[in-house]
């Protein structure tokens, strides 16, 4: 009766069947520090959608600002309760009143529920084998189980300096994870810019596991700047002239570099326009705006879905080193000065320095950073850059690596491996400090 009364009975319960022959991708991102994981997530969904729009594609972000973005039809995003840091850089659950122990619970079994409605073909994990805290190891136990799923893991070609990375790797079980349960492990990058590979000393069951996707080049998708209306100067309450772009990410460390971008010299008719980013502090904000209205040529905007619009017109750049912000001026092919974070990773720095030695960028530490070494960079004649290109064919050659995937035959799991539980997934301040 119960069952009647919620509309079915037993005999007319969904079947396990799969109605249609759609394909399901379902992609993950932990998103605890800025935005930058889950927008390269959309970029590669995008890109899926547009080689086989036929497909139905879930991304679990750990951010509600995922929201914000536009999705392509035949991709929706389930997001999770958020993350953040309290003020000594402790993670803990950015808007809920509850213990960090009872967030990880909440996002591990929606995560869990979520995929195995699902049912996808293939999941894609961004950056971190387990997820944060270990909240994706009852979702990859199942699904490996099943046996339905090919499961990949997709790093960003820089993770931080080789010695970090191995202990986070080979201490912390990482290596064993992702031999245990990932078929495919794709590094979004070029290996003459950064090899992972060599630089990491993976395991070898790891590395034979590796393909290079290439950087992801949003100008190649559909809808993309290329295509776009410019923004006019009267649109950002400046005056006609050559625009000068600063960048700082989601901005929750950018201020320094913002509001030194302010205080320093603009060549003559020049614009300069800082985007803060959804994460910077809003008394922040404010004093960015208090001190760039004091120059008729300066302007403030907040967080901004579609920032490579604006640096398609940027003259030049100048920005931190974030994986997506150097995407854009590699493929834009802009004149860019990189002021990288330093910490609690180094992965900007490495970044901004190896491709400044293969002079496609220029880099200023940031104990360097005053508003006069900006000025002089602005001031200087750009260098012409080198003709050989980075690869940045990542968005269009992972379609086709998905389908090598799904081809691939499926690695069996062994008994030990569907109940192993690793080191990783103890509430240690290592696990803390490698989350970001």
């Amino acid at each position: 009766m119960f069952e009647q009364i919620r509309g079915f009975t037993r005999a007319h319960a969904p079947s396990r069947q799969r109605p249609t022959e759609r394909r399901r991708i379902a992609l993950y991102s932990h998103d605890t520090q800025g935005l930058g994981h889950m927008r390269r997530n959309l970029s590669i969904a995008t890109a899926l959608i547009e080689a086989e729009p036929d497909s139905d594609i879930l991304m679990i972000a750990g951010a509600r600002e995922a929201g914000a973005f536009p999705f392509p039809p035949g991709v929706d995003c389930l997001t999770l309760p958020a993350l953040g840091k309290d003020a000594e850089g402790q993670y803990q659950a950015r808007s809920l009143s509850l213990s960090l122990k009872s967030i990880i619970k909440l996002r591990r079994k929606t995560i869990r529920a979520a995929l195995k409605t699902f049912r996808p073909d293939v999941l894609i994990v961004d950056k971190m084998p387990l997820g944060v805290f270990g909240e994706l190891l009852p979702s990859l136990r199942w699904l490996k189980a099943n046996g339905q799923t090919r499961l990949v893991l997709g790093l960003r070609e820089i993770l931080d300096a080789p010695e970090v990375v191995h202990d986070e790797w080979h201490l912390s079980g990482y290596d064993e994870v992702a031999g245990a349960f990932y078929d495919a492990i794709w590094i979004y990058g070029d290996p003459r810019v950064y090899d992972p590979a060599r630089e990491y000393n993976f395991s070898a069951g790891v590395t034979a596991k590796l393909r290079y996707t290439g950087y992801l080049n949003r100008t190649q998708l559909a809808g993309s700047v290329d295509q776009a209306e410019p923004v006019s100067p009267a649109g950002l309450n400046l005056p006609p002239g050559r625009l000068v772009l600063c960048l700082v990410g989601g901005g929750q460390d950018g201020y320094q570099l913002a509001e030194t971008f302010l205080q320093a010299t603009l060549p003559p008719n020049t614009n300069g326009l800082v985007i803060t980013g959804p994460f910077m502090a809003p008394e922040q904000q404010q004093a960015l705006a208090r001190l760039a209205a004091t120059c008729p040529r300066q302007s403030v905007l907040p967080f901004v879905t579609d920032p490579e619009r604006l640096l398609a017109q940027a003259d030049s750049v100048v920005a931190m080193g974030g994986y997506n912000t150097v995407c854009e001026i590699l493929s834009l092919h802009k004149h860019a000065l990189i002021v990288p974070r330093i910490k609690p990773r180094r992965e900007q720095l490495i970044r901004a320095e190896r491709l400044q030695a293969l002079g496609l960028v220029e880099m200023l530490h940031p104990a360097e950073l005053s508003p006069e070494a900006l000025s002089s960079w602005l001031a200087a004649k750009p260098q012409p850059r080198p003709s050989t290109p980075v690869d940045l064919g990542g968005l269009s050659r992972i379609p086709l690596l998905l389908n090598e995937t799904l081809k691939r035959s499926r690695l069996q799991i062994q008994p030990k491996t569907a109940g192993a539980r690793f080191p990783v997934l103890a509430l240690t301040q290592q696990e803390v400090r490698y989350a970001a």
